[in-house]
């Protein structure tokens, strides 16, 4: 693969950014900038000054795929002739745990109506989340509210597999609710076999019921991983 395409996909990895139009947002820069770099075959040095500020990515990882992905962290700089000592071996950056992608948040509010088509979310900011956690389908929320508590706690992150919509009784979904926008809940079969239950964990929230039909509508997927602070 040229050079350009190997850097470029390493790029949009670890910006989560799926098309031109998304990384030249990313950039700061026009469409047409990325064109003219692929059709250069040569990323402009601009490029990694701009990810290293905006993300702290390492570029000699975007370059070549060694060393760390991130030269800057919450916890300050990792400059590369850190003390042999001190260092982590290169084997573990091919770890899924060890490699990062950025992911958009989105909140939970929303006007949503059964009688309209399904809301926009809004963006709320980005995340660094390991590929561990990553796949097809991935969608992260920030938690609103205590009625998951206290399992879920206001502010957390969570992840919805919105590919995974098979109802599976004790399990906990995003779903979907008129006045209140998107909110977790676990899905139960009820006694009857003929509709759901909506339970939440804090016994401050009653229990609600649900046609199959209308969990099918309000239903977005199954929540996956939860990332928060105790």
């Amino acid at each position: 693969m040229p050079a350009f395409a190997e850097i470029y996909e390493r790029i949009k990895l670890a910006t989560s950014s799926r098309t031109q139009v998304e990384l030249a947002e990313v950039l700061d820069i026009r469409q047409s900038s990325i064109s003219d770099a692929k059709r250069r075959n040569s990323v402009p040095g601009d490029w990694y000054m701009k990810l290293f500020e905006k993300f702290g990515l390492n570029p000699d990882w975007l370059k070549q795929g060694v060393g760390p992905m991130y030269l800057r962290t919450e916890h300050g700089y990792m400059p590369q002739d850190a003390p042999a000592a001190l260092a982590e071996s290169a084997a573990h950056y091919g770890d899924a745990l060890a490699k990062h992608s950025v992911s958009t948040i989105f909140d939970m509010q929303c006007a949503y109506n059964d009688k309209a088509s399904r809301p926009e979310l809004t963006p709320v900011g980005k995340i660094a989340l390991p590929l561990s956690l990553g796949r097809e389908g991935l969608l992260v929320l920030r938690m609103r509210g205590a009625n998951m508590s206290p399992l879920i706690l206001p502010g957390a992150h969570l992840g919805v597999d919105t590919l995974d919509n098979t109802v599976v009784s004790g399990q906990i979904y995003a779903i979907f609710a008129p006045n209140e926008g998107l909110m977790l809940r676990r899905v139960f079969l009820n006694s009857a076999q003929d509709g759901y239950l909506l339970r939440s964990e804090s016994p401050d929230f009653p229990e609600t019921a649900l046609t199959p039909e209308l969990l099918a509508k309000r239903l977005l997927g199954r929540v996956v991983w939860i990332l928060q602070e105790l």
